[in-house]
């Protein structure tokens, strides 16, 4: 039976630079690309979130955070015009400001 160690065995023979180098090509490959979302998607997350917000119902929103996509679930406490981001608490009370440009889906949650 072949017991090989992978990439241990060749980690050895390289330059700490390279090594530095691979972990960080490996790290930018699980990044993703913001996506760009049209204007029926956007009239659509629109009246979900001033539902939501009338209601005061429990929303899934995903949105694009450092180079990721994250999802937030919580109640749409309030829209700030002038910064243009909504203000949400989350179950453990926290508030999350997420700016409107950022928001990629937006779902109401069944309690």
């Amino acid at each position: 039976m072949i017991r090989d160690r992978g990439r241990i065995k060749w980690t050895s023979m390289m330059l700490p630079e390279h090594v530095k180098m691979l972990r960080d090509w490996t790290k930018e490959d699980e990044n993703e690309k913001e996506k760009e979302v049209d204007e029926q998607q956007l009239e659509v997350m629109n009246e979900m979130i001033l539902e939501a917000m009338e209601l005061n119902q429990q929303v899934a929103i995903t949105h694009y955070r450092q180079q990721k996509y994250e999802i937030l679930i919580g109640k749409i406490h309030y829209w700030d015009p002038l910064t243009n981001k909504l203000h949400i608490v989350d179950s453990f009370s926290e508030l999350h400001r997420i700016g409107i440009s950022s928001i990629a889906d937006v779902r109401v949650v069944d309690e």
